[in-house]
């Protein structure tokens, strides 16, 4: 106990390096770059665990923390008459040795003592660091107890943004939600969507891994494999997520995690031959050459990464350049640096490895080998992204320091200008409200999360000729007040050899407009087939996920990717048919016109006069307007003409069916009434067949009339009968009325057949009953053909069997009845007699 109170504890010693100051800032930064497995003591308490594998990258963010402690020391403005010290140690990638280093630092025991501070003469009043949000989890848990003040340069895991579970915590880089935007949005500008992901075996990365998979699928891609990746696995592990890389058909992977944790994966891959991948890199991967191999970066060769906005450090370079291990009370870490960076070995270092990567021996280190031209590419100075953020919190720090040694008003707590008085909690409350200006330019501020604003610059690596680049290609910030806006310039952009354009990385190939996506069964929604639209569908994107009906006057082309409007149809004058059926009418009207003529010339003749001229002539006008009322028929649809298509017709076709009736009865009476004293010759007069034409036709004007009247057909454009036309039609109002036409017709013609079939065994030469019994025939034989015909047919189809029925049944009408007559009269003149016609 007296030792604990004595504040040293013997057991783990903490190797820490403390400059002195009237207050210290606590440093936990990665120094190496991993720990030795092989060493025995690595889980047992309390011995620390042991490092290997240091890393000049890494140690550049030690140089800058006393970079800008000295800065602002020098500084008359921030600070004066005050200086700050600094105790370091290096958590090695181990979360064990983070947590231990964190206690030591605040309890100043060199050992990990919780809840006592045995720092006598200068106030520990926070750390910086870790980088890794792997290590800074942890750490800020614990401190959050104490009310000790964090603020890491790199850790950028959303979950430290909970100030319940993690109150004393900050950062100078953005959360990882702002970085899991921008990865999405970046596989977006690329059009990627079948995405793999390697992350670090950790709480960090799987809740990382977690959330960037999340806004992947959110926006539209998916994830075909999350392999994780540690530093402890064995190769076996390794080589499995090598094949599961080898089998994929992805070509692009999210790579979320710290550097050192992939460098076996990465040797791998290239060992097995699968280098034509593309990596994404998150803010979490830090692109360090020094750490990789050359076989490595042959693999991360055209790979994309996000980093934290990087400003300028005046003088950092030099200050860079002034290091020598003559100085190594100053400089910490500065013998283990110069071995790394001149491949060589101190003479008194004992136990220390005395060979080179290569395995040829290293030389001795002297304090004369010249660090001045070796800067630039030992420290990686073209990339300076955490190493800043890094003197972001340093000046955080200080600024925060000098608002409370200022006394603000408001502030209850006193005294406050005294440095001795200055406790942790103080500290923690003035930085989260004090904006601050970097000498660079930049404004700081920390929101009620601890978090700064979000900007990344988008970054590319280049491998050529053998000489690593890395080349800022765009940038990502915040847009207003909830937008983001991703800049990034595709030309500047070399991807690795495999690809000599923007590589592809989808399951399915696009579906081309015309098209829709149909998810495969059990496989995520970027594996899908394309499937044509359905006729009269459209889809006018790529990769459609649902095909649009087209509006009722348009219909898909043959591509399925427009509306097109649809073909109006109607039986024209102009096409084959309409042509066809015109020159029918016509050479029909002019038969029906010769026979008339024919007729009128030979008036008086027995044969005429022996068939009823007035009904002939009735009968043929009838004929010839039944021939002309086709052009009704023909011809883009009217007004007019649709009140004129079926009434017309049914008009002169009751007028031709009723005057073959009246012709059918005058036969008939004429043979009945043959004695002198019969009482039917006084019917053998014009009256009858008068009435019987006035009457059927009355009564189909009458039908024809109220039809007009209650029904009118109208011209209207149906879409329903055939997908791809419009069919101009005569809309025939209701159907009722053509249906009665039709009736009356049919009616007609039904009496005429049968009163003409049981008069054609009547006696004499000429009979006039079997002409137009067999008329009648032809006539029904017609329109029962049309019935069926004009059903099964559409559009002008209909109108032409309509026009075709019209004509076959007045031409069956004229050629059955009047034809024989003419034969007679033109050509057979001697059997045109009356005693010819009148013998039995």
């Amino acid at each position: 106990m007296e030792q604990v109170y004595g504040c040293r504890l013997r057991g783990w010693e903490m190797d820490a390096f403390t400059h002195p100051g009237d207050v210290l800032i606590g440093g936990l930064f990665l120094v190496y770059s991993g720990y030795d497995f092989s060493r025995p003591s690595f889980h047992d308490w309390p011995q620390p665990v042991s490092c290997k594998g240091f890393h000049i990258r890494y140690y550049r963010d030690v140089l800058c923390f006393m970079f800008a402690i000295n800065e602002i020391n020098d500084s008359p403005d921030l600070l004066p008459n005050i200086s700050i010290g600094f105790s370091l140690l290096h958590s090695c990638m181990s979360e064990l040795r983070a947590i231990g280093g964190a206690m030591s630092l605040i309890s100043g025991a060199g050992n990990p003592i919780p809840r006592y501070d045995c720092h006598m003469t200068s106030a520990m009043v926070g750390i910086i660091g870790d980088m890794v949000s792997a290590l800074s989890l942890p750490v800020a848990r614990i401190l959050g107890v104490h009310n000790y003040p964090q603020i890491s340069h790199g850790a950028s895991s959303s979950a430290l943004s909970d100030k319940v579970n993690f109150p004393s915590f900050l950062r100078t880089v953005p959360s990882n939600m702002f970085q899991n935007i921008a990865l999405s949005q970046l596989i977006g500008r690329f059009g990627w969507t079948w995405i793999g992901m390697i992350i670090v075996d950790n709480d960090v990365g799987e809740q990382g891994g977690r959330v960037i998979r999340a806004k992947i699928e959110e926006s539209g891609s998916c994830v075909a494999f999350a392999e994780k990746i540690h530093l402890s696995y064995s190769n076996a592990q390794v080589l499995r997520v090598v094949e599961v890389m080898r089998k994929s058909s992805v070509n692009v992977i999210v790579l979320h995690s710290t550097e050192p944790h992939v460098k076996s994966l990465l040797d791998a891959m290239y060992d097995e031959g699968v280098t034509g991948k593309i990596f994404i890199s998150s803010a979490s991967f830090t692109i360090t050459p020094g750490l990789f191999s050359k076989k490595a970066w042959k693999v991360l060769n055209g790979t994309i990464g996000l980093m934290p906005n990087t400003g300028t450090m005046p003088g950092f370079e030099t200050f860079l350049q002034n290091l020598n291990p003559s100085f190594y009370v100053t400089y910490p870490f500065i013998e283990p640096f110069w071995e790394t960076a001149f491949n060589c070995t101190w003479r008194n270092g004992e136990g220390m490895n005395n060979r080179s990567d290569s395995g040829s021996p290293r030389s001795h280190c002297t304090q004369d080998e010249d660090l001045k031209v070796m800067v630039p590419a030992l420290f990686e100075t073209f990339d300076l992204s955490y190493t800043f953020h890094a003197y972001l919190a340093v000046y955080a720090y200080a600024h925060a320091l000098h608002s409370l040694l200022q006394c603000p008003s408001g502030w209850r707590y006193q005294p406050c200008g005294n440095i001795s008085s200055i406790r942790p909690w103080k500290v923690l409350r003035f930085l989260k409200k004090t904006p601050f200006q970097a000498p660079s330019g930049d404004l700081i501020t920390f929101d009620k999360n601890g978090d700064i604003s979000a900007s990344y610059d988008i970054v590319t690596i280049q491998i050529l000729g053998g000489q690593f680049q890395l080349v800022t290609v765009g940038s990502f910030t915040l847009s207003g007040s909830s937008g983001h806006r991703i800049i990034i310039n595709s030309s500047l952009i070399l991807w690795n050899e495999n690809f000599s354009q923007v590589p592809e990385s989808a399951c399915s190939r696009s579906c081309v407009p015309g098209s829709r996506r149909v998810t495969r069964l059990g496989q995520p929604p970027c594996c899908f087939d394309c499937v044509s639209c359905s006729a009269g569908e459209i889809s006018n994107s790529t990769d459609a996920v649902k095909c649009f009906r087209c509006p009722q006057d348009q219909w898909s082309n043959e591509e399925r990717n427009r509306c097109v409007p649809k073909i109006i149809e109607f039986l024209s004058h102009e096409e084959p048919l309409g042509r066809i059926l015109m020159s029918m009418v016509t050479l029909f009207c002019f038969l029906g016109l010769s026979i008339l003529l024919t007729f009128i010339r030979f008036k008086n003749t027995p044969m005429i006069k022996a068939t009823n001229r007035e009904l002939s002539y009735i009968l043929l006008v009838s004929l010839i307007l039944c021939f002309l009322c086709c052009l009704v028929f023909i011809g883009q649809p009217s007004k007019v003409t649709c009140l004129l298509r079926q009434t017309f017709f049914s008009v002169v076709f009751s007028i031709s069916i009723s005057s073959v009736l009246a012709k059918t009865i005058m036969v008939i009476l004429a043979f009945k009434a043959t004695r002198l004293n019969s009482p039917l010759r006084k019917w053998l007069g014009p009256i009858i067949p008068r009435h019987v034409v006035g009457l059927c036709s009355g009564l189909q004007i009458a039908i024809c009339s109220v039809w007009l009247y209650k029904s009118p057909p109208f011209p209207s454009l149906n879409t329903q009968i055939e997908n791809h036309k419009i069919i101009f039609e005569c809309n025939e109002g209701h159907k009722l009325f053509f249906y009665m036409t039709l009736g009356v017709l049919g009616f007609l013609a039904m009496i005429s057949f049968f009163a003409a079939f049981l008069a054609r065994n009547l006696p004499g030469t000429y009979n006039e009953a079997k002409l137009i019994t067999f008329s009648m025939l032809v006539f029904c034989c017609v329109w029962i053909s049309f019935i069926p015909a004009y059903l099964s047919t559409s559009g002008k189809y209909t109108v032409a069997v309509q026009v075709f029925a019209i004509l076959a049944s007045s031409a069956g009408l004229l050629s059955c009845i009047f034809i024989p007559k003419c034969y007679v009269i033109l050509l057979r003149p001697d059997l045109n007699r009356r005693e010819i016609l009148g013998h039995k």
